[in-house]
């Protein structure tokens, strides 16, 4: 046991820090691998996450709130008379991105898409 004064007894205290360093590395560790998860977010337009839109008049509210009471989403509609309208959530659920889709590209050894029969390394790939 470590005592006061300058008569330290190093076999406990080395146990002691050797310890806390392996307690302070796994801590450390699952905190690491935390700011890596991906944060998952609730779908626009959802209870969690309302879209959230300002609008510079009263006609432009009702009109907009008809329009998300439509199609069952929620949002937070302010009036800002001052400010440019800001729809951009609404607009992104109107219009969804669509994925991309990449066209297939033939391997080497593959016969060539052209449809020649020859391998694409001595079609079209040269």
């Amino acid at each position: 046991m470590a005592k006061c004064g300058d008569n330290w007894d190093n076999a406990d205290m080395g146990n002691r820090i050797a310890d806390i360093g392996i307690m302070r590395s796994s801590v450390e560790a699952d905190g690491w691998m935390d700011s890596f998860a991906p944060k998952k977010t609730a779908r626009l337009g959802s209870e969690k996450n309302p879209a959230i839109i300002h609008v510079q008049s009263e006609a432009r509210l009702k009109e907009l709130s008809a329009t998300f009471e439509k199609h069952g989403w929620h949002c937070r509609i302010g009036i800002e008379p001052d400010k440019a309208e800001d729809v951009g959530d609404l607009e992104r659920l109107l219009h969804p991105q669509k994925p991309t889709v990449v066209e297939k590209k033939a391997g080497r050894n593959e016969p060539c898409l052209c449809g020649s029969g020859k391998k694409s390394k001595h079609c079209c790939a040269k």
